[in-house]
């Protein structure tokens, strides 16, 4: 008979953003006639760039011709993607090497799937409040999962503790959902324990295009040590609109090695590149010829232009907080507005007040972990005037 992974048993019954969805929807379903401004999923609304539709475009005329038609594409990414995600990085001051750059179809899959890499009997620590897909995608393998507070007092930026002994260290800055962004020293921190406890840091940087503050890294492998213990998770998704599209990039650097069971060694790169040629068949090459439009110096104009409208916006939300007195991180540097619920409210009925009283959909805290229980999220991925609308709806809540 066959036996299932009952590991599925002891996570939650529903993804924290399909019940939003759910309660959303019923709602929307009892009241057709109002109007619903949704800051709640990290989705963008801006459409893509004109380069990115052009390339696509020409990447569709391509393969309407014999000459030119793509079939099976290398798994790892096609050669003039992975060189402009190394030309990029160099750009910011870190160098990598294009064998090690893996193209994906985004930081999500790769957050999770990168658990293949490792033992069950690793000790994994994560932040809290923290992305649910890190914890999910744990608890489904069945490893033991140790939390560090993120709180208020530490500006929900933890810091390694000695007595804490883990293998494997989620990290994501500019956080998900704090919006709280490590700066160079407490990632040096975060690089000499994992060093010294040979431990392998998975840092998610999905929103290192927001950060603006020169002072403050964009890339965890910018820090000295980085490469023989950290891998790095990046997504177009919030760079240049590729939510609908899926593509990102994973660095696996070379220097990531790890003794055997029986005294020989293993390359993490290498591990990862025969977990990828096995298990998955690469992103569509049009998706990708769109993509590598993305890097170009006109790309990032144009992409930089999105991420000023976000920023934009979460400057309206973060100045609302503001004029509230509403304490809150995030709103620079990051598109995410984390806040304390008004009222000492439990954040899933805050959540329920904003949508029956003012039709505002955010996120509730509690999603992300026990220290979210009295915490919410908002996003700046509307427009502007919807933005707007759902700042001054808000303000009500206080009248």
């Amino acid at each position: 008979m066959a036996k299932l992974n009952e590991n599925y048993l002891n996570i939650k019954q529903s993804y924290l953003f399909s019940e939003i969805a759910k309660r959303v929807n019923d709602f929307c379903e009892a009241n057709p006639n109002k109007k619903v401004i949704r800051l709640g999923i990290g989705d963008v609304t801006l459409p893509l760039g004109s380069l990115v539709i052009k390339a696509l475009h020409g990447a569709v005329d391509e393969m309407s011709k014999a000459e030119t038609f793509k079939g099976y594409g290398p798994e790892q990414g096609y050669d003039f993607l992975r060189n402009s995600i190394k030309d990029y990085y160099k750009r910011n001051g870190v160098e990598v090497e294009a064998d090690e750059i893996f193209v994906s179809d985004g930081a999500k899959s790769d957050t999770g799937n990168i658990t293949d890499m490792f033992s069950t009997d690793n000790v994994v620590l994560v932040p809290d409040p923290v992305y649910p897909v890190y914890v999910d995608t744990n608890i489904m393998n069945g490893r033991k999962i140790i939390y560090m507070d993120g709180t208020a007092e530490n500006g929900f930026l933890p810091m390694p503790d000695e007595n804490v002994k883990a293998d494997i260290i989620y990290l994501c800055s500019p956080n998900n959902p704090t919006g709280a962004v490590y700066n160079k020293e407490q990632l040096k921190a975060w690089v000499d324990y994992a060093n010294k406890n040979g431990a392998i840091i998975l840092f998610d940087s999905a929103y290192e295009c927001f950060v603006a503050d020169p002072e403050l890294p964009r890339s965890i492998l910018s820090i000295e040590g980085a490469k023989t213990c950290c891998v790095e998770f990046c997504s177009l998704s919030k760079t240049a609109g590729f939510t609908g599209t899926r593509c990102g990039y994973t660095v696996v650097p070379k220097a990531i090695v790890k003794k055997t069971s029986d005294g020989g060694e293993l390359s993490l790169n290498h591990m990862w590149n025969r977990r990828q040629t096995t298990k998955f068949n690469g992103v569509p090459y049009i998706i990708q010829k769109g993509a590598a439009a993305v890097f170009t110096v006109e790309g990032m104009e144009e992409a930089k232009a999105m991420i000023d409208t976000y920023r934009k916006n979460a400057k309206l939300i973060s100045d609302t907080m503001d004029e509230l007195d509403v304490k809150y991180t995030g709103g620079i540097n990051s598109p995410y507005i984390w806040f304390e619920c008004p009222f000492n409210m439990y954040s899933w009925n805050f959540f329920d007040k904003m949508l029956n009283d003012i039709q505002v959909v955010g996120t509730p805290g509690a999603g992300f972990g026990k220290n979210g229980d009295n915490y919410f999220r908002l996003t700046s991925f509307n427009n502007y005037e919807n933005t707007k609308e759902a700042m001054e709806r808000f303000k009500t809540l206080f009248k």
